[in-house]
Formats: structure tokens, sequence, C-alpha cells
């Protein structure tokens, strides 16, 4: 694999770390503005809705820009982000600062799915979208701990500015190692949209957003979970977290390598694995050993279906991929959003704390059922998504 990926992947640790870093850094934040921590943990509510709104329209707005320029650019944004964050004299100016940061990494998560997938052959897209989309996976391992350690220990913003000396690195190795690519849709954002006229675009922003609502519904409240009614110590709950972090990187990993030989057979496969962790959670939360594996699984699962769900927007919206990939970034921070709410209601409802997974097991099967419809929707028309070759070809019915 080029190395270039792996840049790629370097820059989503960045990115990664910054986004889910607020949460352990919540009770700092709150002390050092004099603000509640529901008021703190709207840093967090303001980087999703930066990424939905604000990084569809940056990204429209350079389809004529070269994808590499486009990337420096975000950097340059992003590192500046990171310092005004670390510098950031009240409350205000930091969530002004989240929300320039938000717009730059949603930009650069749909533009440098396109870049990473034009790096290799056809048949090795989805497995070049997982290595980048794997440093994402490592920064919720070894980034946010880190990232709250050294804001415990040295203070809020400086993590901030680790980040920042992070992204510059990033920035280096961007200009240095990622090739010169055309430029993002030369027919420019007319051209874009048109490919949202497709109903199985539509059909795949569909998937990726209940899929992960599906995962955050049950993940924002799995730490009293484990702690309330498994029965594991306070202590117990960053390593296994850990551990569920270790198989959503085993679960991307393993999802980009199924996604370039079966792409719609692994996102069905991995949407049933995801929705039977999910329901697993009720038979497994009063037993430690059987929480600990279908935590483990529960990360696979979660992270399986990744790879296949950027491949496929990008293989419907061929030609013109950039604003659809974005927009496919944009849906996944939709479901992040959407989750908490959904399983916060179920708690407030009184219906304990598992009924967040059987919410997300709901959203997990109607997930796969949008994903069925799509399939049979390539059955209908002749045609199925070839992600060896990146487009679509006839298949003879009875071939099949």
């Amino acid at each position: 694999m080029p190395i270039a990926l792996f840049v790629l992947g370097l820059t989503v640790f960045s990115l990664g770390t910054t986004e889910f870093m607020i949460a352990g850094l919540l009770p700092e934040l709150s002390g050092a503005f004099g603000v509640s921590l529901p008021q703190a943990g709207l840093l967090i509510s303001l980087f999703a809705v930066g990424v939905v709104l604000g990084a569809p329209l940056i990204t429209a707005a350079t389809t004529k820009v070269p994808r590499k320029t486009a990337l420096v650019a975000l950097l340059v944004v992003f590192v500046a982000g990171e310092v005004l964050a670390a510098a950031a004299p009240s409350f205000g100016v930091l969530m002004a600062a989240r929300v320039v940061t938000a717009v730059a990494h949603g930009s650069f998560f749909g533009i440098g799915a396109v870049v990473a997938a034009n790096l290799v052959e056809p048949g090795k897209r989805a497995r070049a979208i997982a290595i980048m989309f794997g440093g994402l996976t490592i920064a919720t391992i070894a980034g946010v701990p880190l990232g709250t350690f050294v804001g415990q220990h040295f203070g809020w913003r400086a993590t901030f500015l680790a980040v920042a000396i992070l992204g510059v690195i990033d920035l280096a190795g961007v200009v240095a190692l990622v090739p010169h690519q055309p430029r993002a849709g030369h027919l420019g954002v007319r051209h874009e949209l048109a490919a949202f006229r497709n109903p199985k675009v539509w059909l795949a922003l569909s998937t990726t957003m209940l899929s992960q609502a599906a995962l955050y519904t049950a993940y924002t409240y799995i730490a009293p979970l484990l702690t309330d009614v498994t029965g594991f110590s306070a202590g117990l709950v960053p390593p296994l977290l850990a551990l569920f972090g270790v198989g959503t990187f085993l679960g991307s990993v393993l999802g980009g390598r199924l996604a370039d030989r079966s792409l719609m057979g692994t996102l069905c496969a991995g949407l049933l694995l995801l929705a039977v962790m999910l329901g697993a959670f009720s038979l497994a939360a009063h037993s430690k050993p059987a929480m600990v594996a279908t935590l483990f699984l529960f990360g696979i699962g979660s992270f399986l279906i990744n790879p296949a769900l950027q491949t496929r927007v990008m293989n419907e919206t061929e030609g013109a991929p950039t604003l659809a990939s974005t927009s496919n970034i944009s849906a996944f921070n939709v479901g992040n959003a959407l989750g908490p709410w959904l399983g916060g209601l179920g708690i407030s409802a009184g219906a304990g704390l598992l009924s967040p997974s059987w919410i997300g097991a709901g959203l997990a099967v109607t997930s796969l059922l949008v994903a069925l419809a799509a399939a049979g929707l390539d059955s209908r028309t002749g045609k199925e998504v070839d992600s060896d070759a990146g487009r679509a070809r006839e298949l003879v019915e009875g071939g099949r």
C-alpha cells in the first residue's frame, strides 16, 4: 500500500483525537470557564453541527480545486482552529474554534476518502479507505486517553496545543508524500449535486445514518451499563472501552478486505452482527465474561461496516464522488447525534439502562433493511455494485 495512505491515516488519528477528547476534558473545561457540564457539552454538539452543515458547503465550494490543494488548505485551517482553542480567552471563543475545526475535519474526511481510493487499483479501494479510517479507531484506543491524560496533568490548553503540533506534522506529510490528483470536480458543483438524483445514494446515506445511530445509542451509555448492571468497578471501565477500541480496529481492517470482495455482502453481514450484539447486551449484561466477549464483538461489528459504507457512496457517484463522500461523513455525524438522544429517551422513560441497547438493535435492523432495499434495487435494474472495479456492471440474472 502507498505510504500516502498511512499519512492520511495519521492525519485522521489527529482529527479523531480532537473530535472525541472533549468528553474526557469536560470537568477541566467546566471549571476553567465557570460553566456547567451541560454547557461544556455544547462543545461536542457544536462540533457535530459544524461537520454536518459546514463540511458539505466547504466541499462544494472547492469542487474545482485540486484535491491535494484542498487537503493542505483544510489542514492549515485545522491547525489554526486548534491553536485558537489552546489560546481561547473565553468559552465563546473556544466554541468558535471548535466549529472551525469541525468544518475542516468533516471536509478532510470526505475529500481524503476519495484521494485514498484513487491511490490504489480499483480492487483495493475499500482496503485503502479502511487504512485511512483506521486512524480513527486508533484515536479511540490511544489518542483520546492520551489527550485526557495530558489535559489532566498539564492543563486542557496543552491538549489542544499537542494536537496542533500533530496537525503540523500531518500537514508536512501531506505536502511531501500525498501525490497530486486531478481536480476534485472539473464540471463544478452542479455536476457533483447531480449525483444526488440517484436514489441509491440516498439509501446509502440513510444506511450510514441509521447504523451510526444504532452504535451511539448504546455506546453513549455503556459505562453506566458496565458498572450499574454488570457490576464492574469504575476503574475497569477504561480498559473495557479500550477492548472495544481494539474490536473497532480489527473490524475496520477486516471490513476493508471483505468489502473489496463483496461490498453489499460485507455491509449486510456487518449490520446483522451489529444488531445481534446490541440485542445480546440484554443476555450478557449480568455476566462479566459474557459482557467482555459481547463488548469486543460489538466493536468489530460497529466498524466492520465503515469501509463498505464509504465505498458504497463513492461507487454510486462515480465521476462526482467528492461531495457525496463528504455528505456521508455528515450522515455519520447525524447518527452520532441522534443515537444518544434516542437512548436518553429510553432511560428517561424508565425503561432502564438496557433500553438503549434494544433501541440500537432496532435501528441496526432498520439500517439492514435499507441496505437490503438498495441491494434489491440493484437486482431489479440488472446491476450490482462491483467493488472490485468501483462501478456498476451488467449481470446475467441466471448466472448469479
